[in-house]
């Protein structure tokens, strides 16, 4: 499987654990929840290693601007699931936190699909390094 396949098909199981997340979490299925953002993280890890994988195949450089800004927006996203899970996990020992974890999971969730749109653009300019 080359790494442009590998990542699409992590990338795209990252996704639809993330629908899964959020639906599952504006629903206060806590029993689907929490397997399914435990699930979205090792999805997560696994796009992002085959994403670094890409460099072998595309020069990421060429994309231009995108590319620091894609960069930028990942590595934000990343941190702020991980801020997210810390106040779910809290939220379950304090229940007032539940508003300001919701807040959170908006709010990564959309700098998530901003990573993601410029993931894209970036593959999408980037020149691929011609084959030994």
């Amino acid at each position: 499987m080359t790494p442009t396949i590998a990542f699409a098909a992590a990338f795209l199981v990252t996704l639809a654990l993330l629908v899964v997340v959020a639906w599952s979490g504006m629903r206060a299925k806590r029993r689907v929840h929490i397997p399914a953002v435990g699930l979205a993280v090792v999805a997560l890890a696994v796009t992002i290693w085959f994403a670094y994988r890409l460099g072998a195949v595309y020069d990421l450089e060429s994309a231009g601007v995108i590319t620091p800004i894609h960069l930028f927006l990942a590595r934000f996203a990343t941190l702020s699931i991980v801020i997210t899970i810390v106040f779910g996990l809290r939220t379950l020992f304090v229940p007032k936190s539940l508003r300001f974890h919701k807040r959170l999971a908006w709010f990564s969730l959309t700098i998530v699909v901003l990573a993601a749109i410029t993931g894209v653009v970036m593959i999408v300019l980037a020149s691929p390094i011609p084959s030994r």
